[in-house]
């Protein structure tokens, strides 16, 4: 299929060669994943961040978006996982999700994927691509999860496979978004290493967790990437009444 035949087509896609998997709404709901159901209220943040996100994209030309944060328990994992649904709800856009946190996976777990066939395996040769994504039965939302740590994930991210995949993600549809969960900027050299392949990057911070200090330094890592925002998650919300 073209990239102009799916534009055309998204109000009906169908996954011929995608593996479609139903998802569970309580184990999602136990993982906080809120934006699977786009008339949920809950998913509001992720629907103003959505729009926000989309709108610098869309002014750049840019279709990757990679997500750190600048230690683990962030919460970028979850916040990746309903800003990708949030996408998918948006009727202009198809998301994929990929779990590039290949030292400490969790995008498959906290959706409740079976997993047989994941980045694992397609980075060893083992699996096609087509082999690897999962369709969540959400319209316009693939995943492409990663099962269990791969060693040496620095080189891993370093290498022309990585380099190769990621173009081919990229350049496949015009009208995908494609997300990458990516491991905490701090915890490795894995992120310094991959982000120049991405057009932009997200950074998510976790209110009382995270020292000014994590902060501005993963801020001067991230000093020659298109970094579009920063999220402050774990906060809590505050009552705003109507008027």
């Amino acid at each position: 299929m073209t990239a102009t035949g799916h534009s055309a087509g998204l109000n009906a896609l169908s996954y011929v060669q995608t593996k479609v998997v139903p998802l569970r709404p309580d184990h999602l709901e136990r993982n906080r994943i809120v934006a699977y159901n786009k008339n949920s209220n809950m998913g509001g943040a992720f629907d103003l961040l959505r729009t926000q996100v989309l709108k610098i994209m869309e002014e750049n030309g840019w279709r990757t978006l990679a997500i750190t944060s600048p230690t683990p328990e962030a919460g970028k994992t979850v916040l990746a996982i309903n800003l990708a649904m949030s996408i998918a709800h948006h009727t202009t856009k198809t998301a994929l999700l990929v779990d590039f946190d290949l030292r400490r996976p969790t995008v498959g777990a906290c959706l409740g994927l079976p997993m047989d066939k994941s980045l694992n395996e397609y980075l060893a040769d083992e699996a096609e691509l087509q082999e690897v994504l999962v369709n969540p039965t959400l319209p316009r939302f693939v995943v492409l999860p990663t099962r269990k740590p791969i060693p040496l994930s620095t080189e891993v991210l370093s290498s022309p496979a990585v380099t190769h995949l990621i173009s081919d993600l990229r350049e496949r549809y015009n009208s995908r978004i494609v997300i990458f969960d990516l491991p905490p900027i701090l915890s490795s050299d894995d992120v310094i290493t991959v982000l120049p392949k991405f057009d932009c990057v997200l950074l998510v911070v976790a209110n009382g967790m995270n020292s000014k200090k994590e902060i501005e330094e993963s801020l001067h890592h991230l000093g020659s990437a298109n970094l579009i925002g920063t999220v402050l998650n774990k906060a809590e919300p505050q009552n705003r009444s109507y008027y």
